[in-house]
């Protein structure tokens, strides 16, 4: 875990919302995947990912799937460090993975996701230009 959890460098601050809780005051379960989004677009924004899918106009990303593991609870007002890395880059594909910190440093919440590059009009999964590889690899 250690390792896996040193190879993480891009992150960015959430604040919970009280519109994220549920009844209980906690987290409700499908909050995660919004922040799972919002790092994951500013995580891609931060390599240019998306001035080459706007120059292009050929590709979008589509989330193929997304898993969340929760491992501890979060509350109204609480603050997480969302961290993102390119876990897996393929010809047409991205495996993400995702690891919330709380205040203490303590792991609130692991996830992975396969982003698919594909052709908007036909649906077809197509292939990762050079420069994004590259981009996604050096982080």
């Amino acid at each position: 875990m250690e390792k896996w959890r040193s190879e993480f460098s891009f992150f960015i601050p959430i604040k919970i919302r009280f519109s994220e809780t549920d009844m209980f005051g906690h987290v409700n379960n499908v909050s995660p995947f919004i922040y799972f989004e919002e790092a994951r677009i500013e995580f891609l924004k931060s390599m240019s990912v998306f001035d080459d899918i706007k120059q292009e106009d050929t590709s979008i990303p589509v989330v193929a799937d997304l898993q969340c593991d929760y491992h501890k609870q979060m509350f109204f007002d609480d603050y997480i460090n969302l961290f993102v890395k390119a876990n897996y880059v393929g010809s047409t594909s991205i495996d993400i993975h995702y690891m919330a910190l709380d205040k203490d440093e303590q792991v609130s919440l692991t996830g992975r996701g396969r982003l698919v590059y594909v052709e908007p009009k036909t649906g077809n999964p197509i292939s990762l230009t050079d420069s994004m590889k590259e981009e996604l690899l050096q982080v």
